[in-house]
């Protein structure tokens, strides 16, 4: 059996996303994924495995995001980053990028510490919080605020867009019921400050899975009463 087959898979589909990287980013990847492959038999990470399914359904996924990030040394949150997808992704495939993790779970953000200390990550922050409980010097910070598979739009739009600057992007990584969320989330737009959203395709190579990003630009702030406490976002979406 091939030993390469990661970084097989990841050089020949970041090729084909036209998303450059160095030689040594490879090794990180492997190293990555082999955290992950350790860590999983101890706590349920990812129901994800394999050298693979890994580099296409995790690795590439998440960099299919990076043609939609602006250039230049972005501010970036992960919102519900879970095993660090894709903010990590994202870092490693764009060095430059001030990222913060944030997730509800600390034995998630223990792990996505022990990533960036064995990568020599420097420029992360990995927070254990809950979006709406997130301290006021975190509100309307980010140049690009990002989130993938954590729960429907109408919900995640007002656990997002208040940690989004004016002028900044909210970029939400969904699956083939992307224009459905979309359309019930428009009103949610307009009141947390959010400017008209497009549907962008998002295309992981050889993955014949819809993949879809709802990218809203930020236009106005967000009114203090936003975000709710989950228990009334999860009651009565807007």
């Amino acid at each position: 059996m091939d030993s390469r087959v990661l970084e097989g898979v990841m050089e020949a589909g970041l090729k084909e996303l036209g998303i450059p990287f160095k030689e040594d980013t490879l090794s990180l990847f492997r190293r990555y994924y082999t955290l992950l492959e350790e860590k999983n038999r101890q706590m349920n990470l990812t129901a994800i495995s394999g050298e693979e399914e890994t580099a296409r359904l995790h690795f590439l996924d998440c960099a299919a995001l990076l043609p939609l990030l602006p250039s230049g040394p972005l501010s970036v949150l992960d919102v519900g980053s879970g095993a660090g997808f894709p903010g990590l992704i994202l870092k490693l495939l764009r060095p430059e990028l001030s990222v913060t993790l944030l997730d509800s779970q600390k034995k998630r953000v223990l792990f996505q510490q022990q990533v960036c200390d064995a990568l020599g990550l420097e420029g992360v922050s990995c927070l254990a919080l809950r979006a709406e409980e997130a301290p006021p010097d975190m509100r309307e910070r980010f140049d690009v605020v990002v989130s993938r598979a954590v729960a429907r739009l109408n919900m995640l739009a007002e656990l997002c867009l208040p940690f989004v600057r004016t002028g900044g992007l909210f970029l939400s990584m969904k699956g083939p019921a992307a224009a459905e969320e979309l359309e019930e989330c428009r009103q949610a737009f307009r009141l947390l400050g959010g400017g008209n959203a497009s549907l962008v395709s998002c295309a992981v190579p050889e993955l014949d899975a819809g993949r879809w990003v709802v990218r809203t630009e930020k236009t106005g702030r967000t009114p203090s009463v936003y975000p709710r406490r989950f228990s009334q976002i999860k009651k009565q979406p807007l």
